[in-house]
């Protein structure tokens, strides 16, 4: 089986982190996260968002974003995101989990935005003392069908809640190929933002996503909260260093725009030498082809590792290592089933 578009997880690492990771080894640096290596990732990254931010480097997106939507809502209280959130489809409850209860609430919406007119019922309905009512909004750029919100879009979402005093989550899993496809990343402190998980694993580096807090009154006792849900790592630096050398190098962004560059190619076959159809723009690094059941079990079959996803189409992704060849072939195999 071909891995080259199950996911971008699949790929390995990118040079640039693998050279910083073996770089981090040498010698001995100091623990938990007063290394160095970990304070220059993190002084990058306020660089990129052009923010004064606390930025903290965790093992994984689901726990980033659990831990933040935790950050933002009580046990009794409820996050708004799209009802194809990696948070709500994805995490296996971890939001509700580290946050001892908190509910989430779907919302509808074309390609993973956020329709603001289902967000405006939601925040009209008046609060009872029978559910959970809603206390944050989280938002995934770009979305889980590969879509970018332009800023504009996002100020229409979180305005309203910021206007009602709800916090703001961001989930940035792929927001390398979003600020690839020309999303600003200096709008996401400005639009209100509270917390930003900015990827790593996706765009090329190891296990880690850094936790990014534009609102510093919830780094009280963050260490602690990190430390309890088995997030801090003793030998930070290895956790901190591969996105340090994507950073440094400029691969962060321009592996992602590579990426974006091969689904972009592959869309363009897809669309002109098969009878299949697109499900969604191509905007990112994701292209989701409507395809019968057949057809995606031949393509499995035929070697090519492909997935369903919610909406019934099938998900090809594209990753910093996607080669042109792979996206030709792959384009044969898919005009080979009309």
């Amino acid at each position: 089986m071909r891995y080259d578009f199950g996911s971008d997880n699949t790929a390995g690492m990118a040079p640039s982190a693998l050279r910083a990771l073996n770089a981090a080894n040498a010698g001995f640096m100091r623990a938990y996260g007063a290394d160095d290596v970990t304070a220059r990732a993190a002084e990058l990254i306020r660089e990129r968002l052009d923010a004064d931010a606390e930025v903290r480097f965790v093992f994984s997106g689901t726990a980033a974003n659990a831990i933040a939507l935790s950050m933002l809502a009580w046990p009794f209280e409820a996050v708004l995101a799209h009802q194809a959130a990696h948070v709500c489809t994805d995490e296996t409850g971890a939001p509700g989990f580290f946050g001892q209860g908190l509910g989430l609430i779907g919302l509808p919406g074309f390609s993973g935005k956020i329709d603001p007119r289902a967000l405006a019922a939601v925040l009209e309905e008046p609060e009872v003392g029978h559910r959970q009512p809603p206390a944050a909004l989280s938002l995934t750029q770009s979305t889980e069908y590969g879509a970018v919100y332009t800023a504009e879009e996002l100020r229409h979402l979180i305005e309203p809640v910021k206007a009602r005093g709800y916090g703001v989550h961001l989930d940035g899993a792929r927001l390398a190929n979003a600020a690839a496809a020309g999303f600003d990343l200096k709008d996401i402190a400005r639009l209100g933002v509270d917390v930003l998980v900015l990827g790593g694993a996706k765009a090329g580096g190891l296990c880690t996503e850094a936790l990014v807090l534009f609102d510093k009154s919830l780094v009280r006792r963050l260490d602690n909260r990190l430390k309890q849900a088995g997030q801090t790592a003793s030998k930070a630096r290895f956790l901190a260093a591969p996105l340090l050398g994507l950073l440094e190098s400029g691969e962060w962004e321009g592996g992602a725009a590579h990426a974006n560059l091969m689904a972009q190619r592959l869309a363009a076959g897809v669309a002109t030498r098969s009878p299949f159809i697109l499900a969604h723009p191509v905007e990112a690094n994701a292209v989701f082809v409507r395809m019968p059941a057949r057809a995606h079990q031949a393509l499995n079959d035929a070697g090519w590792a492909c997935y369903r996803f919610d909406d019934g189409s099938v998900r090809f992704v594209c990753s910093w290592a996607t080669t042109e060849e792979a996206v030709d072939e792959l384009i044969d195999a898919v005009a080979a089933l009309s």
